[in-house]
């Protein structure tokens, strides 16, 4: 009898362990927000939109960051997505597929280090450090006359980028997370930390982690350097942003001298990817107040 228990508690925990395999199986090959370069542009040409995907290599870090562009504008305006964590480029595609837009500006979206196809899993959690490798691809890219988009983690990127590249003309910040001093802890970004959880954690995930961790250290250490900047700068922020809080936008306003800053009533941290709506009418807005 004892045998016979034993024997169905083994078989329980077997089919448990075997379950347990294939969800972190599926996460870690679901939850990575990405897509290769044959799936992005077979998916843009279904929409009628030509679009090429780049690699600027930096040899001495032994890194590949992946640059999408869609260019059917005749402006010489260039806008540069930076998507936030964990994400990719993808997250911009209803941007980057717009005709509208398209013919206001060339459109640019970039896998920012650790994500996406550039050097996925190695994270950079330095926003010093992604500044300076975005500003060298830009810069590969000979871009004048640039707005820059930053989302969340992507952000502070932007900001950081026209600071240090004089041919960025604007920033627009959405659910940016600006300030040091508002940073919160998450408590699931945790497991990401401590190597008993950190395998089971999806790779886009660790790498999010690994930023999180050290994200108000790293705003401090930049933002020193925000008085500077005397481009305009608007920054637009859910009232209902449970991952960033929305005083960060009171941050944004006192910090730079050339900012606008609108709450979004009744909307969360996905203002950039589920109100397009609102979102796509102040970019051309932006570029209509920039350049023209």
């Amino acid at each position: 009898m004892i045998k016979s228990r034993n024997k169905s508690l083994d078989r329980l925990l077997f089919v448990k362990l075997i379950f347990f395999c294939c969800i972190t199986f599926l996460s870690c090959t679901t939850l990575q927000y990405r897509k290769t370069d044959t799936e992005i542009i077979e998916g843009f040409k279904e929409k009628g939109v030509l679009t090429e995907l780049s690699f600027f290599q930096v040899d001495s870090l032994n890194l590949n960051i992946r640059i999408q562009k869609v260019a059917l504008s005749n402006e010489e305006i260039n806008v540069v997505f930076f998507h936030g964590s964990p994400s990719s480029l993808t997250a911009w595609h209803a941007y980057m597929a717009d005709k509208e837009l398209a013919q206001a500006a060339n459109l640019y979206a970039i896998d920012r280090p650790g994500y996406g196809y550039s050097n996925f899993g190695d994270e950079m959690p330095s926003i010093e450090r992604q500044a300076e490798l975005m500003n060298a691809a830009v810069s590969d890219l000979q871009l004048d006359n640039i707005i820059v988009v930053g989302t969340s983690y992507g952000g502070p990127l932007a900001a950081r980028l026209a600071v240090i590249n004089q041919n960025v003309k604007g920033v627009i910040l959405l659910s940016a997370a600006m300030d040091p001093q508002q940073e919160k802890d998450i408590w699931a970004s945790r497991l990401t930390q401590w190597w008993v959880t950190r395998w089971l954690v999806p790779t886009g995930y660790r790498v999010a982690g690994d930023e999180k961790s050290v994200h108000a250290a790293e705003l401090s250490k930049i933002e020193q350097d925000w008085h500077t900047l005397k481009i305009p700068i608007v920054h637009f922020h859910g009232s209902k942003d449970n991952v960033v809080p929305v005083g960060n936008i009171k941050y944004t306003d006192s910090i730079f001298s050339n900012s606008t800053v609108t709450i979004i009533p009744n909307v969360g941290h996905n203002l950039a990817w589920e109100h397009i709506d609102i979102v796509k009418p102040e970019i051309l807005k932006f570029i209509e107040v920039v350049f023209k």
